[in-house]
């Protein structure tokens, strides 16, 4: 599967370069849900919907740019895709380079194929469950993903936090640590840096959608790190009647579990 969605990710990619290279071309609205919408996110879309449909057909789609499918008939679905074809539009309008293409490939609850690129950078870092976590350059060289063990309470970790969105209760968490070091990034990118062993832990107590976060998940799942349920501790499952995410905490190998459901109760 990776030789085949990284063809569809590296064409998507293309044409939000096209189009993040002309500000005029970005045609930004507003969505129900005051999000915003630009031409990108519509050209990548139409992409990769169309070559899901090409490469796997019968294989259902659910995007977050596409008309969303009840739950009656989604609950059926035993395989399916999940995509966000520009994850951090709001970074992508503010030109920082801070977005990604989202591809989740999903058996019943749980990603069981990750697959995310980086426009501005030309990586791509991809999972398939129990076959490991990789990143793959321009020239498609391959390196493989490690998180990086950790406790908790280690002095200075890394503590990964949105840019655009951050919430009282991340920062009360971020309070409670030894001296954490912030790195603030916008997209799945927070993700991805706990998979490649940069950032440690990354706590998530504002909104996000399945799309934003299942891709990424398998990755982070391979390298050894988790994406868990913020207040069940368990790990984050999709495909619910709402497509909300609960609270959760990404992080790579911790070493004492037992101390993160201490700071939960705490809070």
């Amino acid at each position: 599967m990776i030789n085949t969605i990284l063809p569809i990710l590296r064409e998507a990619s293309d044409a939000i370069l096209e189009i993040y290279s002309d500000e005029d071309r970005f045609q930004t609205e507003v969505k129900p849900d005051h999000s915003p919408l630009t031409a990108a996110d519509r050209r990548s879309n139409e992409i990769i919907i169309q070559r899901l449909n090409e490469l796997y057909p019968g294989i259902p789609v659910i995007s977050e740019e596409s008309k969303q499918i009840a739950y009656a008939m989604r609950s059926g679905y035993e395989k399916y895709f999940l995509v966000d074809p520009l994850d951090g539009t709001k970074e992508f309008i503010k030109r920082n380079g801070e977005f990604t293409i989202n591809i989740a490939y999903m058996e019943g609850y749980h990603p069981v194929g990750g697959f995310v690129f980086v426009p501005v950078t030309g990586l791509a870092y991809m999972a398939v469950k129990q076959e490991g976590a990789f990143r793959i350059n321009g020239e498609g060289e391959i390196s493989e993903l490690r998180s990086k063990p950790f406790h908790l309470m280690d002095k200075g970790i890394s503590v990964v936090a949105s840019r655009s969105h951050r919430d009282p209760l991340t920062e009360n968490i971020i309070a409670s640590l030894n001296q954490p070091e912030i790195v603030s990034v916008g997209s799945s990118l927070k993700f991805l840096l706990i998979a490649d062993g940069v950032a440690h832990f990354y706590p998530r107590f504002a909104p996000t959608m399945e799309w934003d976060t299942a891709a990424a998940q398998c990755v982070l799942e391979e390298a050894g790190g988790s994406v868990i349920h913020a207040e069940r501790l368990t790990p984050l499952l999709y495909n619910k009647p709402e497509l909300l995410n609960s609270h959760f905490i990404a992080m790579g190998a911790l070493l004492d579990p037992e101390s993160l459901k201490d700071m939960i109760e705490g809070i």
